[in-house]
C-alpha cells in the first residue's frame, strides 16, 4: 500500500465520520518496501495541491520518514497573491528580461526537482507491504496484508 494512498483513507466506522481523530490512520507493526517507480514531474506537481500536508508528516514521521519531508508544502508555493508575483516578474533597467529568470531561476528548478523527487520517494515508491492501520478515534485496526489494506468491516461496526 503507497503512501499516497493512505493520505486519502480514513476511518469507516459509522461513529467516526465526524471525529477528526479518525484522519489520518496510523500505521502499526508496519513492514516498509520500496519500489522504484520512474520519476514524472508533472504528476508530482498536479498531485500535491491534492495531499493533506499535515497527514503526510504525521505518517511520515510515524514512520521514520521525514527526513523524506520538506518543511513546507511546496503546492502552497504557487499560492502567491498576483501582487507577490508581478514584483517578482519586474522588468530589469533595459527591459529586456526579469531579473529573476537571470539569477535564480536555475537554482530554483533544481531546488524544486529535488524536492519533487524526495517526494516521489515517499509517496510512490514508499510502501507498507505488511502490518495494520488503526483509527485515532475508536482503535479499530485495518490489517493489510501483501501491500493490500481490508478495509471491510464487521456487521456490528457498519
Amino acid at each position: 500500500m503507497k503512501l499516497l494512498t493512505t493520505n486519502f483513507l480514513t476511518c469507516a466506522v459509522k461513529a467516526c465520520k465526524s471525529s477528526s481523530a479518525s484522519f489520518p490512520l496510523h500505521f502499526k507493526d508496519a513492514v516498509l518496501e520500496r519500489t522504484e517507480i520512474e520519476f514524472n514531474p508533472l504528476f508530482m506537481q498536479n498531485i500535491l495541491p491534492r495531499v493533506n500536508w499535515e497527514a503526510l508528516t504525521v505518517t511520515a514521521t510515524e514512520l521514520g520518514l521525514q527526513a523524506l519531508v520538506p518543511e513546507k508544502n511546496p503546492a502552497d508555493l504557487d499560492d502567491m497573491s498576483p501582487e507577490t508575483k508581478e514584483e517578482d516578474h519586474e522588468m530589469d533597467v533595459e527591459g529586456d528580461e526579469p531579473d529573476h529568470e537571470q539569477e535564480g531561476a536555475p537554482k530554483e528548478a533544481e531546488i524544486d526537482e529535488e524536492v519533487l523527487k524526495k517526494l516521489h520517494t515517499l509517496l510512490l515508491e514508499t510502501g507498507v507491504s505488511e502490518g495494520k492501520l488503526v483509527c485515532g478515534n475508536c482503535g479499530f485496526e485495518y490489517p493489510i496484508k501483501e501491500g493490500v489494506g481490508n478495509f471491510l468491516l464487521p456487521a456490528h461496526l457498519v
